[in-house]
């Protein structure tokens, strides 16, 4: 079982040590009866323990309530979250990127993790409860991975992390989360990181932003004709031969 951290707390169960078959049991229990179409609201912490074939206080043990529990087993049937290999933080965030991605294709192709993503929305106390434990520190990773990057020079310095966070999850969330018919090409992580680049990558020295200095693609010499308003040709496309 993976080890849940709550701020910089790790949380370890209170009570004996735990039992790794116990748990998997109470986790695939809640699993199974989801499964049978029992929604979360109607599942009692007796229904589970019976389920599992445990007591109600073998579950109290390792997690405060319900909401808690749920959570864990959101977890459990969600794809894992990556591991970056830190070495760049613009291969950590389309690697970060590429696991939002997946995430939204296994909901789509989940009926069950749909479901139980959709009823979580439904109950603020277990939706609070996995924005804390989920979903907050994720992105408390991804600003950390951001603040590397602008620290090492890979992103401008102008510019806010929270601000480079939006500009980078934003489009990704938005495909998965409130467009469920768009495309979630293969490549698209790398399509969010190669166009927003083309705006966070520190400029050239000696640039201003409205330069021109370079195209979009970062690579090719682009002249500056607001610059030169006298020269010959200036604002206007010369025709061959003329």
């Amino acid at each position: 079982m993976r080890e849940r951290d709550h701020g910089d707390e790790k949380e370890h169960r209170r009570g004996r040590p735990r039992s790794e078959a116990a748990e998997r049991a109470i986790l695939e229990a809640v699993v199974a009866l989801l499964e049978d179409g029992v929604p979360l609201g109607a599942l009692s912490i007796e229904r589970i323990a019976r389920t599992a074939g445990v007591g109600k206080a073998t579950i109290y043990r390792r997690w405060r309530g319900a909401e808690e529990l749920f959570v864990d087993v959101l977890r459990e049937i969600e794809p894992p979250d990556p591991e970056l290999p830190g070495d760049s933080a613009t291969e950590d965030l389309r690697i970060m990127l590429e696991s939002l991605r997946k995430r939204g294709l296994a909901q789509r192709n989940s009926a069950l993790l749909h479901n139980v993503s959709v009823e979580m929305k439904s109950r603020p106390k277990l939706w609070q409860e996995y924005h804390r434990t989920v979903i907050d520190p994720r992105r408390e990773t991804t600003l950390a991975v951001i603040r590397r990057g602008i620290a090492d020079g890979e992103f401008r310095d102008d510019l806010g992390a929270e601000l480079i966070n939006d500009m980078m999850i934003g489009p990704m969330l938005m495909r998965t989360l409130h467009r469920p018919g768009a495309s979630l090409d293969e490549d698209l992580a790398d399509q969010i990181i190669r166009t927003a680049l083309q705006g966070l990558a520190p400029r050239p020295p000696g640039t201003s932003d409205a330069s021109g200095a370079r195209d979009r693609s970062g690579t090719r010499d682009v002249p500056d004709t607001c610059d030169a308003p006298d020269a010959p040709g200036a604002g206007r496309a010369e025709t061959p031969g003329r």
